[in-house]
């Protein structure tokens, strides 16, 4: 969880005082790795599961604040999007039914907040990317009112000093100017920690950067982003944009994000990977210290190393070295960030286990698997399975191997050895790896919500679909089915929203449009061509300045020679228009009283959209 009271770094005082911590922090693990202090074992595992907000039309619903002081439970804390939260579960102890344990205790806080979610007409989701979002579901004011949010966002605008830039190709392309770091807050993921010793953390570090790539490839669920396909986990290309400190310079952009997989193989000592972030990413942000750590170690006291922790959570790794104190002991963790939130609490379970199984199983032929790998080739298999999820080919030991050899041939059988090795009941074993077995021969979350969204938009605009594969996501997750089972989705579902439908809904956005000094044969041809009655006009900003019908251009068939014409002699310039949340049946009384058979959607004075009376 990070550290909440925290204030931005101004002065030169502030900076010093929060270098002298962090330092002292670093000399401090230090001297508690030399000393043997930090804990070799028993090993433990831990989770934070974040999940999404929606209402009964299963949009996004902005009262994670409300629902947490209802829930009343210390497991449970914010997150930056105000329709998010997020349950911090106990850790467990490695061994037997530790999985099923933690399986249970999530069910167990789930239900909680689905019962104090209930009394505030509220449904919990759990999702990568939640389909029915939207970019208005983006802006500031959909932040959690919560200093330390206010205060990341403050700071990395100030760094970037410009807009960000956000531009995602897949099947679709996203391009899109924002002004804050609350895309961020789209992504929702079920952050997966297992405590490793210091002996070979190092290299057992690096392994988990190695099979990172195919692990993703089976656990794909987020490839749906304001109703644009993208990738198969759009999660991994959003945050790492949305976050990025790096102004759009060619000098600058040759430095590293704050969320990035790395640009090369750690070597030397645990702190070494602590001290190369350090060097790398600025602080931004401090909080009130009382001793420094060093000589807490000293007077025999355990340091948690705020400083240190401060800075760690504001730079977002894939696999993230964790620092921590259980019981009085300080221990180390790797921190796995790159799996999506569900499709279900099983398939999650399921994806945790086949990681840490993984981890654990590790053959004597991969120890120093720096020395021998490229590691351009694991960075090539992390994204190229963001990008095509199970139809990844991966770079491995050498060898080009699908993603589905891979995973059945090669990492099963190693994920069975490593959890038997430590103890993992065969019963629980074989239970949840087997969703991971079925999950690879079957469908994906990402394949069940792109095959699904692509059937739904034959009869359906982009809008209403993503709210009825919400819907239907909502359903399966209810029941309790892995995702494998889930199947054809119910349409029938998005009847209960049908009443409270707006422009949104139904609106062309895929519309043809033209400049004030086109001529009207260009109008008068574009309209043929495309079967269409209505042209926008709009100047260079994208900014709606007139419309055109097929009756202002008909007569030119009739006269030739008036074709050279501009579009700015004959196009209208009073202008009915609706934004893209007006509800439809504002939309007919407008088009009724002013006997016209189109509206433009606009938002801020830019053209978005177009109904016509066909839509209607």
């Amino acid at each position: 969880m990070g550290e909440l009271e925290v204030t931005q770094l101004k002065t030169k005082k502030d900076r010093a005082n929060y270098i002298h911590h962090l330092l002292n922090d670093i000399k401090a693990l230090e001297l508690m790795i030399e000393k043997g202090m930090i804990d070799e074992g028993p090993l433990r595992i831990g989770a934070e599961q974040e999940f999404c907000l929606v209402n009964q039309d299963f949009l996004p619903e902005n009262k994670s604040l409300e629902l947490l002081k209802d829930i009343n439970d210390d497991h449970f804390t914010t997150e930056i999007s105000n329709y998010n939260l997020e349950i911090n579960l106990d850790t467990f102890q490695l061994g037997n039914t530790c999985f099923s344990k933690l399986y249970e205790q999530l069910e167990a806080l789930l239900d909680k907040a689905r019962k104090a979610a209930a009394k505030k007409g509220i449904k919990i989701v759990l999702t990568g990317i939640l389909p029915s979002l939207t970019v208005k579901n983006s802006d500031e004011q959909n932040m959690t009112e919560v200093e330390r949010y206010a205060l990341i966002n403050d700071a990395i605008k100030s760094s970037r000093r410009q807009n960000f830039d956000i531009h995602i190709k897949g099947v679709d392309e996203l391009n899109l100017m924002h002004d804050s770091v609350m895309l961020e807050g789209c992504n929702t993921s079920f952050q997966m920690h297992l405590q490793l010793g210091t002996k070979d953390f190092v290299d057992n570090y690096n392994w988990a950067q190695a099979i990172a790539g195919p692990i993703l490839s089976a656990c794909t669920n987020s490839p749906l982003l304001f109703g644009k396909e993208l990738w198969s986990e759009t999660r991994i290309a959003l945050f790492t944009q949305s976050v990025d400190t790096r102004a759009n310079s060619y000098l600058l952009n040759e430095k590293q994000s704050r969320v990035s997989f790395g640009n090369d193989w750690q070597r030397g000592t645990i702190t070494d990977i602590f001290k190369d972030n350090i060097s790398r990413f600025r602080s931004f942000l401090t909080t009130n210290f009382t001793k420094n750590s060093v000589d807490m170690l000293n007077d025999g006291e355990t340091p948690r190393l705020r400083a240190l922790g401060l800075h760690n959570g504001t730079i977002y790794p894939w696999n993230r070295v964790c620092y921590g104190v259980l019981d009085g002991k300080p221990n180390l963790r790797i921190e796995n960030r790159y799996i999506p939130s569900g499709p279900s609490t099983k398939d999650e379970i399921a994806n945790f286990m086949f990681w840490v199984g993984v981890m654990l199983g590790k053959p004597k032929e991969y120890e120093n698997v720096n020395e021998k790998w490229s590691f351009k080739d694991v960075k090539r298999n992390f994204f190229n399975a963001a990008r095509y999820g199970k139809a990844t080919l991966f770079k491995w030991n050498g060898k080009d191997i699908s993603s589905h050899d891979l995973i059945v041939n090669e990492l099963l059988p190693m994920a069975y050895k490593g959890l038997y090795k430590f103890g993992i009941s065969p019963h629980d074993a074989e239970h949840y790896l087997k969703i991971i077995k079925n999950r690879v021969h079957t469908t994906s979350g990402s394949e069940w919500l792109t095959s699904n969204y692509r059937s739904l938009l034959k009869d359906y605009k982009p809008y209403e679909a993503m709210q009825i594969l919400t819907a239907n996501m909502y359903e399966k997750q209810e029941k309790g089915y892995q995702v494998s089972t889930w199947g054809l989705i119910n349409t029938n579902l998005g009847d209960a929203f049908k009443d409270k439908r707006v422009v949104k809904h139904i609106m062309n956005s895929d519309i043809f449009s033209v400049r004030k000094n086109d001529s009207v044969a260009l109008v008068l041809n574009m309209m043929l061509w495309k079967n269409i009655h209505h042209m926008p006009v709009i100047n260079q900003d994208v900014e709606l300045i007139g419309l055109l019908s097929w009756n202002d251009v008909k007569a030119y068939l009739d006269h030739p020679e008036k074709l050279d014409e501009s579009v700015k002699s004959i196009m209208k310039t009073e202008i009915i228009t609706v934004d893209e949340y007006t509800p439809i049946t504002e939309a007919k009384t407008l088009m009724k009283e002013h006997k016209i058979n189109s509206l433009p959607v606009v938002s801020q004075d830019k053209l978005i959209g177009l109904i016509t009376s066909n839509d209607v």
